[in-house]
């Protein structure tokens, strides 16, 4: 294939890719959630003072929701707000713009690593071109989640590096993308080294024939990338509370309770193969275990998927179509003619993504195994080569391969309404919808009440920060407060004349002159409301009623 057709289908694959990522970002998903909104405020916090939304200055790690995130994604929302202000399209843009750098990266990274393969170009085009439409990256890079960021810069890394073996100053690019990985989202700290160590291992007979002062080079900015996050995550005890709060090795869990439990029944049966079974390290051994191979569970990757925020109504999070494709792949990478250091290194890709979230809560989880891409795409693409090659020799079979590719596109086109359409209407309350109107109401009737209160009970828990967004409450305001109202999780909030706090009705109705926004279940039937926000179901969402 000339490079001139090589180029031009590259383009249009991007073009459908970046349409897919970009065509309604503000509109759809309908609402953001409230990471995005945490995200979108501190870059606002940022551009306005320097410091997050607790008046840390230039932080690398955010406080938030005491869930601590890496700090780059707030940095990477600065250059969007600035552009088109503090809206949900700039939070997301970022996301968006990374997911259609990895569609080309991708297509580069094949390149790289079938070099002597026959069908390389079509295989680089048609990865990317998978990779384009795949659910998993569209769910992710239509929403300001920081793990779609750490996909692109994973792809970067192993892109840079392998080029950095024909031309070694690349080498320190990819060295500054693995370092740079870090700051963005926690399975990356995981995952990322990880690959490093793992390109280093595979190709370090290539690696270290290279010039010692490109090595040298790589190295230090490594080291200098990544040394604010050690020395923050070595002197800050609460860097590590995220990772105390979701594993599964955490004493807040219930693994261990129903451990501890389970072990009393046995030393009062005194069942002794009981005592080995529920012995917490065996229990935690099974639950990693079981915690890794949820992430292959066919039913999860194809069909269901997990919380409805990570995954299209009704669809799983790969295309049906492509099940065979990535048997047939599999296997064709596994005893095809082809480099035993790409098969490492494509084969630990894919069985190493998984690790990070093993040993969290909340299993199997599309977030944080998004490092699974571009794998899956990768085993499709080369089970599709090798079935046309297959189909070729049999015109009998082309009837099929025709019915077949008719299944697909009646798949992909499925998808398609179900994010683009059904979406909106079936997941509007998993994705937090009704803040928007809620603020826009409470500003217009500001001036009438001397007190607003708004519920933080479930679902509008971490209402104060969609306030904070959809306001754009000056940052430095509420540095002077935030570390005394706020506490993450554990406390509630206020700012101005608003109160973040559970609704009592039955109490609170008494009081005079406060205007309430809360939850249905909160604010009886039958109370004058003036107004009712509602779900795209048509199911109430928000009640807001004065007294």
């Amino acid at each position: 294939m000339s490079k001139k057709f090589i180029f031009i289908f590259l383009i249009l694959i991007i073009i459908v890719g970046g349409i897919l990522r970009l065509w309604q970002l503000g509109q759809i998903p309908p609402s953001p959630d409230w990471d995005e909104v945490a995200l979108g405020y501190d870059g606002y916090s940022l551009i306005q003072t320097g410091r997050d939304e607790y008046g840390k200055f230039l932080p690398v790690v955010l406080r938030s929701f005491d869930d601590y995130k890496p700090a780059l994604y707030a940095y990477l929302t600065i250059p969007t707000i600035l552009t088109f202000g503090l809206n949900v399209f700039a939070v997301r843009f970022p996301s968006a713009i990374f997911g259609i750098l990895s569609i080309i990266a991708v297509s580069f990274l094949i390149r790289e690593l079938f070099e002597r393969y026959k069908h390389r170009d079509i295989l680089s085009l048609l990865s990317a071109f998978l990779f384009a439409i795949s659910p998993w990256s569209i769910q992710f890079s239509r929403v300001g989640f920081e793990s779609n960021v750490g996909v692109a810069f994973n792809i970067f890394t192993a892109l840079f590096f392998l080029k950095g073996l024909k031309k070694p100053w690349l080498l320190s690019v990819a060295a500054f993308f693995a370092g740079l990985n870090l700051y963005v989202y926690q399975s990356e700290k995981v995952f990322t080294p990880i690959l490093a160590i793992m390109l280093i291992i595979i190709f370090r007979k290539e690696l270290f024939s290279k010039a010692k002062k490109y090595l040298l080079l790589a190295f230090v900015i490594g080291v200098i990338v990544v040394l604010p996050m050690v020395i923050y995550t070595a002197t800050d005890k609460s860097s590590l509370l995220r990772v105390k709060g979701t594993s599964i090795f955490s004493y807040q869990t219930e693994l261990l309770k129903r451990d501890i439990q389970k072990l009393e029944q046995d030393i009062q049966n005194n069942d002794r193969l009981g005592l080995i079974l529920d012995n917490r390290r065996v229990v935690y051994a099974k639950t990693i275990i079981d915690g890794y191979l949820s992430h292959f569970n066919l039913n999860w990757l194809f069909i269901t998927g997990d919380i409805s925020r990570h995954h299209a109504p009704n669809m799983g999070i790969l295309y049906l179509f492509e099940f065979p494709f990535i048997l047939l792949g599999i296997y064709y990478l596994l005893f095809g003619d082809f480099s035993k250091k790409t098969k490492f290194l494509i084969f630990g890709w894919f069985l190493l993504a998984p690790l990070p979230a093993s040993i969290t809560t909340g299993v199997p989880h599309a977030v944080r195994t998004l490092n699974f891409l571009p794998t899956w795409q990768i085993f499709a693409a080369l089970g599709i080569i090798s079935s046309i090659v297959f189909v070729r020799r049999f015109k009998f079979l082309k009837i099929l391969a025709v019915l077949y590719l008719l299944f697909a596109l009646l798949n992909i086109f499925y998808y398609l309404n179900q994010y683009f359409v059904q979406l909106s209407y079936y997941d509007s309350a998993d994705w937090q919808y009704g803040y928007k109107q809620a603020v826009d109401e409470a500003k217009s009737l500001e001036g009438k009440y001397k007190e607003i209160v708004v519920s933080d009970d479930q679902p509008m828990d971490k209402s104060y920060m969609f306030f904070l967004f959809y306001l754009k409450y000056p940052p430095a305001d509420y540095q002077k407060i935030g570390e005394t109202s706020s506490g993450g999780f554990a406390s509630h909030h206020s700012f101005g004349k608003y109160t973040f706090r559970p609704i009592n009705w039955n109490k609170d109705s008494l009081e005079k002159d406060i205007l309430f926004i809360g939850t249905p279940k909160e604010i009886p039937a039958g109370v004058n409301t003036i107004k009712t926000i509602y779900n795209l179901d048509g199911k109430e969402a928000i009640k807001i009623v004065g007294t």
